[in-house]
């Protein structure tokens, strides 16, 4: 007898839906084809493919997630990484309490802490079964509910505090801002291997995301037909129109706007580069998120930024969030936003002192679209 799923069979949710509403993605049921009339015993679900949780762990996770404090901390963290001290701003309690709440839910394992300098970022488990029930249950919430709407407003004015701090160092610092870049791992070494991540290839257009002084548009000025630099900073945005013009470089422009948002971008370039600009967001995954969808099927995916380092100075002076990043979180970001990464690379400085940085590459690809499928963008 042949089989298909039940999700081909859309007549079936007035039949079973208790059932079919509960079950994750692993589950899988089925009716016979040949019937059209069906009863319950035409239903068959199998689940030997499903990742299974032991029962105690499975309880213990709930009991931890089953609070509200704990489910609001789990809603957040859906939408980002954050701090013991953004958590005291947003629900507005002690430290203490903070921190016992969060360490419930990492005993639990709902939760993994990222120490970042004398920092520690909390964000929610990479652990698939984990995920999957702070999913599920971040789900059966209603989005509108005055508390979570509160706690995400309170976590959006938190950003734009962040945002806007950035934005000043950028002002005060933009006729400079070549220059502190060359304190780190040489220019000329990052930018000779980003060449050589794209092989060669020429691009139809080209999106280079937090542009700054323009310095990416000119270095691939050559291999594009057209090229566009986004940035937030009008002050920045005043530095690279002024060395596009000093380079002649006339297939380029540069736009005011946040790299978060890239509505108008949509499927619009075959290389999409953000070059040591994650570092100073507190939501680096959704710039990743944001440049896929920027991105045509095909095209091709360009980061830079650091590997992890304990260079306080950095965020107290320079307005960096995040101190570098780990290539399998970078690698599991990219995946998350349908992308493949396709190579990563370290790139050293000579002298390595005990304040040198490392450079991280990686270069990821958008899968192209089967034949047949239209896009709806």
């Amino acid at each position: 007898m042949e089989y298909r799923r039940l999700d081909d069979f859309p007549f079936l949710t007035c039949v079973t839906p208790n059932l079919e509403a509960g079950f994750p993605a692993s589950f899988f049921m089925a009716v016979p084809v040949d019937k059209f009339q069906i009863s319950y015993k035409d239903i068959f679900i199998s689940y030997l493919e499903c990742d299974v949780t032991d029962l105690d762990t499975l309880v213990q996770r709930l009991k931890a997630a089953g609070e509200p404090t704990r489910l609001r901390m789990l809603a957040l963290l859906a939408e980002g990484d954050l701090t013991v001290k953004d958590f005291t701003l947003i629900l507005e309690q002690s430290q203490p309490r903070i921190s016992r709440h969060l360490k419930i839910l990492t005993d639990a394992d709902l939760i993994n802490r990222s120490p970042e300098g004398s920092w520690v970022y909390y964000k929610l488990a990479e652990d698939d079964q984990a995920r999957e029930l702070v999913t599920l249950l971040n789900e059966q919430l209603n989005p509108e509910d005055p508390v979570l709407d509160g706690d995400l407003a309170a976590l959006r004015a938190i950003w734009n505090v962040h945002l806007e701090r950035a934005t000043r160092y950028f002002s005060r610092n933009a006729t400079s801002w070549d220059r502190i870049r060359s304190l780190h791992v040489s220019d000329e070494q990052v930018e000779q291997a980003m060449l050589n991540a794209v092989h060669g290839r020429h691009f139809q257009s080209l999106l280079d995301l937090g542009t700054g002084t323009g310095r990416i548009l000119q270095l691939f000025s050559g291999q594009i037909d057209k090229g566009v630099g986004v940035d937030m900073s009008h002050s920045m945005l005043e530095v690279a129109r002024a060395n596009l013009a000093r380079d002649a470089v006339t297939n380029t422009e540069v736009l005011h706007g946040s790299i978060l948002d890239l509505a108008r971008f949509e499927e619009s370039s075959d290389l999409v580069t953000i070059h040591q600009v994650l570092h100073f967001l507190d939501e680096p995954h959704r710039a990743i998120e944001e440049a896929a969808r920027a991105l045509l099927p095909g095209g091709v995916l360009v980061l830079v930024d650091f590997a992890p380092h304990h260079l306080e100075f950095l965020r107290d002076d320079h307005a960096h969030r995040r101190l570098g990043f780990d290539t399998e979180h970078v690698r599991r970001w990219i995946e998350d936003a349908g992308l493949v990464m396709t190579s990563d690379a370290e790139l050293h400085r000579q002298d390595e002192g005990e304040d040198a940085l490392t450079v991280c590459l990686w270069v990821a690809s958008k899968p192209e679209r089967p034949q047949g499928v239209l896009s709806l963008a």
